[in-house]
C-alpha cells in the first residue's frame, strides 16, 4: 500500500481570512468594519483565496515527487487487456464454392438503449469449405474398419454399432474435404424403436481425425435423439482436421463412438440403424478480438537525434504480439523496426523501438554518455527526414468487452452467403487499464519482488503480471506429499461472465491450457531455483442449497422465489460473492446460518423456516447428505449447483 502524503500546510480560505483580520486589529485598530460589505475585505477574501490555491498545488508536491520516483524506477501503468471469444458464422444455405471471411471482419452486440454497441473483429481469415458425405464404415470391438458405403447407396438399413453395442463401437463417415473450424451438418435417416438411450444423454461422442488423433468435436443441434429417429447433428469440427486414409478410403473423418454409461444413464440396448446419409457445412468458427485495427497510420518524420519520441493517435493499445509493427522509410523503402521492452541490450545498429501501451508513446533509442566522455547509442536512430508509420496496431479493450454467449448477433461488414454471427461462449479476457491509485499501490510489492519470485506474495504478484485478464489468483505452500518438497501451488481463476439470469456454468471457471501454460512459463524463469511450481484451478465444490421460506400475506410467491434464487448465486459465487463481494474467500467454510441471513434479507420474505446444505460434484450432478456446515480445504472454492427453494405463501 503506499505511503499516505504528508500535509505540508494544513490552512484554508476561512482560516486565512480570520489571521488577516487578527493582524489588522493590531496594525490598523481604526479599520473596525470587518463585513464582507466593506471592499477592503473583499480584497483580503481575494488575497485568501488565491493563498489557498497556492497551499493546495503545494500539497501535491508529494504525489508529483512519487509518481516522479515511480517513473524513476520504471513502474509503467498496465494497458488494458482486450476480451476474446470465438464468433461462428452460419451460411445461410449450404455452398458449392469456398466461402471466406476476410480478416478484421466486423461484429457487434445489439445496441441497446442509451449504450453503444460492442465491437469484436476476427483475428485471422476464416474459409468455410463445402462438403459432402463419400464414405461410411463400422468398426466395432477393436476389428478392422469395414467399409458400408455401397450398403448405403443402395438405401440398406445398415447397423451403426454392433446388434448389442459395447462401448468404443465407432460409426465412421468420411467427407469428402477436410474442414478445420467449420460446422458440419450430418443429416441422417436412422430410426430403431426402443433402443434404450435417453435421447436427451446418449452415451454417445462425436470426434474429428486431427494430426494429433481423435478430437472431441462441440455437439450444436442433435435433433436424432441419440440416433433413435431421424434428423441432423451439427458438429463444430476443431482446427486440425486434415484428410487421412481408412483402408482404401481417404476423406475428412469423422466419428460417432459409444462410450461407457455414467452411473445411472440408460445404455443402448439395441443398436440404431442408418438408411441414408448426407453431410454439408453450414458455417465456421474464427477467434475474434474487442479491438479496432488501425492501419497505415502516419506518424511523423525523423529528427536524425537519439530518443525521438512519437506518440500514436489512438491509446491503449492492445492485441497483437507485437503489439505494434512500426516501419521507417528508409534508402530502400519500408522498413520494420522491432518493439523491446527496454535499449539494455540493443546495440548502434538495432532498429529497435520501446512502446508505452497504455498511453501510446512511441520512444527511439537513447544516447548515453560513457565514462571516458564518448557517447554510446542503445538504438539505431532513423535517418533525418524519413517518414514513419504504424503499419498496424488495435486499440481498446476493457472490460466492457466481457459480454455473455449470445450478446454478439449484428454483422457490421457484409460478407457473401453469411445469414447470421454469434458468440456460443461469452467474451474473456477483458481488463481495464490500471489507474494511478492502482500503480501506486503495485509499487511497492514489484520493487520488493524485483522481478523475481521468493515469498508467496511475489509469486502472487508474478503470476498477476503474467495474466492480468484472470479473476483471481492465489499463492499456497503445496503439499509436499502430492506435490514433492519446496512447491508452491498457484491456483488460478478465470475471468467468467455469467448468462443470462447471473449464472455461471462449472466449465466457465476452468482455465485455458493456453492460459495456465503461459502463467507456468513466467514464472519458471523466476522462480528460485529447487522450487517446484504447480499452476493450475482450484477445487471447486458444488454447494446446494434447500430452503423453505414463508412470504408475507400478498407478495407474489414465484417474484420472492426468483429472488431468493439470485440470493444464493449471488452469495455462493467464487467471483462475486462472500461478505464483500469479491469473491468467495479460498477454503471458507460455507454455514447454514449465513444463509439463513442471505435469504431473511430477500425482499418479502417474512420467515426463513428451514436451510439445509448439500456438497455436491458439479462434474457428475450427484449430492451429498444434509448438513449444517460444509468444511473446505485451503486450495478449495464454493460453486453454486442447482439451488431449490420453496417459498410458501397465501395459496400454499
Amino acid at each position: 500500500m503506499a505511503l499516505p502524503s504528508p500535509n505540508l500546510d494544513d490552512r484554508r480560505f476561512q482560516q486565512f481570512v480570520d489571521d488577516a483580520k487578527r493582524y489588522i486589529q493590531r496594525r490598523a485598530p481604526e479599520w473596525t468594519d470587518h463585513n464582507v460589505s466593506d471592499p477592503g475585505v473583499t480584497l483580503v477574501e481575494t488575497v485568501a483565496h488565491m493563498a489557498d490555491q497556492i497551499v493546495y498545488r503545494l500539497n501535491r508536491v508529494p504525489d508529483k515527487n512519487h509518481l516522479a520516483f515511480l517513473d524513476l524506477v520504471g513502474i509503467t501503468l498496465f494497458p488494458p487487456s482486450a476480451a476474446r471469444t470465438d464468433m461462428t458464422f452460419w451460411l445461410s444455405a449450404a455452398q458449392e464454392d469456398p466461402v471466406l471471411v476476410p480478416v478484421g471482419t466486423e461484429t457487434a452486440t445489439v445496441r441497446a438503449d442509451g449504450e453503444e454497441p460492442v465491437v469484436f473483429a476476427t483475428e485471422r481469415e476464416l474459409t468455410v469449405i463445402p462438403c459432402e458425405l463419400r464414405h461410411l464404415a463400422v468398426q466395432n470391438d477393436g476389428q478392422p474398419v469395414a467399409d458400408r458405403t455401397t450398403e448405403l447407396a443402395e438405401g440398406e438399413d445398415l447397423l451403426c454399432f454392433t446388434e448389442s453395442p459395447r462401448p468404443g463401437d465407432c460409426m465412421l463417415l468420411g467427407l469428402s474435404a477436410a474442414v478445420p473450424h467449420c460446422a458440419v451438418a450430418l443429416r441422417l435417416d436412422s430410426q430403431v424403436d426402443g433402443v434404450g438411450v435417453d435421447p436427451r444423454q446418449p452415451p454417445l461422442v462425436w470426434e474429428a481425425w486431427t494430426a494429433d488423433g481423435w478430437v472431441v468435436c462441440e455437439v450444436d443441434e442433435d435433433t436424432t435423439g441419440g440416433l433413435n429417429r431421424p434428423g441432423d447433428v451439427v458438429l463444430h469440427i476443431p482446427g486440425g482436421h486434415i484428410l487421412s486414409r481408412s483402408g482404401r478410403n481417404e476423406a475428412g473423418w469423422v466419428r460417432c463412438r459409444v462410450t461407457e454409461p455414467e452411473t445411472g444413464q440408460p445404455f443402448f440396448t439395441t443398436s440404431p440403424t442408418v438408411r441414408a446419409a448426407e453431410a454439408f457445412t453450414l458455417g465456421g468458427t474464427v477467434p475474434a478480438v474487442h479491438a479496432e485495427r488501425i492501419s497505415d497510420e502516419t506518424l511523423g518524420e525523423a529528427t536524425g537525434l537519439p530518443g525521438q519520441r512519437l506518440r500514436l493517435a489512438h491509446s491503449p493499445v492492445v492485441g497483437d504480439i507485437p503489439p505494434l509493427r512500426l516501419q521507417v522509410a528508409e534508402y530502400d523503402g519500408w522498413v520494420d523496426w522491432e518493439v523491446v521492452p527496454h535499449f539494455a541490450a540493443s546495440g548502434p545498429d538495432d532498429r529497435h523501438l520501446t512502446l508505452d501501451a497504455a498511453t501510446g508513446e512511441i520512444a527511439f533509442g537513447p544516447a548515453v554518455r560513457e565514462p571516458d566522455g564518448s557517447l554510446r547509442r542503445y538504438g539505431a536512430v532513423p535517418p533525418k527526414g524519413a517518414a514513419i508509420r504504424a503499419r498496424h496496431y488495435r486499440t481498446g479493450g476493457g472490460r466492457t468487452g466481457n459480454v455473455a454467449r449470445g450478446a454478439i448477433r449484428a454483422l457490421r461488414d457484409s460478407v457473401p452467403y453469411v445469414a447470421e454471427v454469434t458468440n456460443r461462449e461469452a467474451a474473456q479476457g477483458g481488463v481495464d487499464g490500471e489507474t494511478v491509485a492502482e500503480a501506486r499501490a503495485r509499487a511497492p510489492i514489484t520493487l520488493r519482488a524485483q522481478d523475481r519470485a521468493v515469498t508467496l506474495r511475489d509469486y502472487e504478484e508474478l503470476a498477476r503480471r503474467a495474466a492480468p485478464e484472470t479473476a483471481r489468483i492465489t499463492c499456497l505452500a503445496g503439499d509436499e506429499d502430492e506435490h514433492g518438497a519446496h512447491a508452491v501451488r498457484v491456483l488460478v481463476v478465470p475471468q467468467a461472465v455469467p448468462d443470462p439470469g447471473g449464472r455461471l456454468r462449472f466449465e466457465q471457471l476452468v482455465p485455458a491450457d493456453s492460459l495456465l501454460d503461459r502463467v507456468t512459463r513466467y514464472l519458471d524463469e523466476r522462480r528460485l531455483i529447487g522450487t517446484r511450481l504447480a499452476v493450475g484451478p482450484p477445487y471447486y465444490q458444488g454447494i446446494t442449497v434447500v430452503a423453505t421460506l414463508h412470504a408475507f400475506r400478498g407478495v407474489d410467491v414465484d417474484r420472492v422465489r426468483r429472488q431468493a434464487h439470485d440470493a444464493l448465486y449471488r452469495h455462493i459465487d467464487p467471483l462475486t460473492g462472500g461478505a464483500d463481494g469479491k469473491g468467495w474467500p479460498f477454503g471458507r467454510p460455507v454455514q447454514a446460518g449465513e444463509i439463513f441471513a442471505v435469504l431473511q434479507r430477500v425482499a418479502g420474505v417474512e420467515l426463513v423456516d428451514e436451510v439445509l446444505l448439500h456438497p455436491a460434484d458439479p462434474l457428475t450432478g450427484k449430492r451429498g447428505d444434509q448438513t449444517d456446515r460444509i468444511d473446505l480445504d485451503a486450495p478449495s472454492l464454493v460453486f453454486s449447483f442447482d439451488h431449490r427453494v420453496r417459498v410458501i405463501g397465501d395459496g400454499s
